[in-house]
C-alpha cells in the first residue's frame, strides 16, 4: 500500500524524530512510503489567526503537493481535521473544488490510518512504564479520534495504560492562544499536568506533538515527574 507522508511545522522542526518513527511503523506494516520534500504547511496557523487568503495561498500548495492517489498519512489530529474540516469550505465554488475533495478524501491521522484501513492494533511495540493518554482536541473534536490510539497503547508490552480525570480537556496550546492568552493557557497546562500526575503515570501520551511541547514546556518548568510521547514514538519503542 502507497502512503505519502504530510509533516506538519512542529515535527519538521522540532521532533523530526517523530516522523522518522511514523514511517519506521508503516513500512513494519508493509506500506511504501513517499515523501515530497517540496511540501510546507497546511495552512493551519494563518486560518486560524484571522489570515485567510494567506492560508489559502499555502492550501492551494498543498493541494498541488499531494496530487493523485493513495492515502496522505499526518503525525497530527490538528492538521489533518483542518484539512479535512476547512479546505471544503474554503475551497467551495472554486476551480479547486474538485481537487480539493479529492485530498479531504486521502487524508489520514497516522493512528487512524492504523486502526481503520491497515485494520492493525498490535505494532509489537514495547515500552515499560505506566502511562495516560491526551486527547488533543483536533484529533478528537475534529476526527473523531478516541478508542482507536488507546486500542493501540494497549497493545503495547509492559505498558500499562490507565484514564485520567481531565482525559478530553484541552491543554492549553490551541497555536497562537498561548501566545496571546499566556495566564489562561498556563492554567489550562497545569489542569491537564496535575490530572496526569494523579494516575501516578510516567507518561503522558498523545497524537499531536504540539500538545506535547507545550505540556512538556510546562512539566520541564514545574520539575515534575512525567514525560511527554508522541504515539508515533511510543509505536516505534522496543523493536
Amino acid at each position: 500500500m502507497h502512503v505519502q507522508l504530510f509533516i506538519p511545522c512542529f515535527v519538521d522542526q522540532l521532533y523530526p524524530e517523530t516522523g522518522m518513527n511514523m514511517v519506521k511503523v508503516l513500512e513494519k506494516q508493509g506500506c511504501t512510503v513517499s515523501y515530497n520534500a517540496k511540501q510546507t504547511c497546511c495552512g493551519q496557523p494563518g486560518f486560524n489567526a484571522g489570515y485567510w487568503e494567506e492560508a489559502k495561498s499555502v492550501a492551494e500548495k498543498f493541494l498541488k503537493d499531494f496530487e493523485g492517489d493513495g492515502f496522505i498519512v499526518a503525525p497530527s489530529g490538528s492538521c489533518t481535521g483542518y484539512v479535512r474540516n476547512y479546505y471544503e469550505k474554503m475551497f467551495d465554488n472554486s476551480a479547486d473544488h474538485n481537487r480539493s475533495n479529492n485530498v479531504r478524501r486521502r487524508m489520514y491521522e497516522f493512528t487512524e490510518f492504523l486502526t481503520d484501513v491497515l485494520k492493525v492494533e498490535d505494532i509489537g511495540a514495547s515500552l515499560s512504564g505506566k502511562a495516560t493518554y491526551h486527547d488533543a482536541c483536533g484529533a478528537l473534536r475534529e476526527c473523531g479520534i478516541k478508542s482507536g490510539p488507546r486500542k493501540l497503547l494497549s497493545k503495547v508490552k509492559g505498558l500499562e495504560l490507565v484514564e485520567m480525570k481531565e482525559a478530553e480537556t484541552c491543554c492549553g496550546f490551541g497555536g497562537t492562544f498561548a501566545v496571546k492568552y499566556e495566564p489562561i493557557s498556563i492554567g489550562m497546562a497545569q489542569t491537564k499536568v496535575m490530572s496526569a500526575l494523579e494516575t501516578g503515570a510516567q507518561y503522558m501520551i498523545s497524537t499531536d506533538v504540539s500538545c506535547m511541547m507545550h505540556l512538556q514546556g510546562y512539566i520541564r518548568e514545574m520539575n515534575y515527574p512525567i514525560t511527554t510521547m508522541h504515539i508515533a514514538d511510543v509505536l516505534a519503542s522496543g523493536w
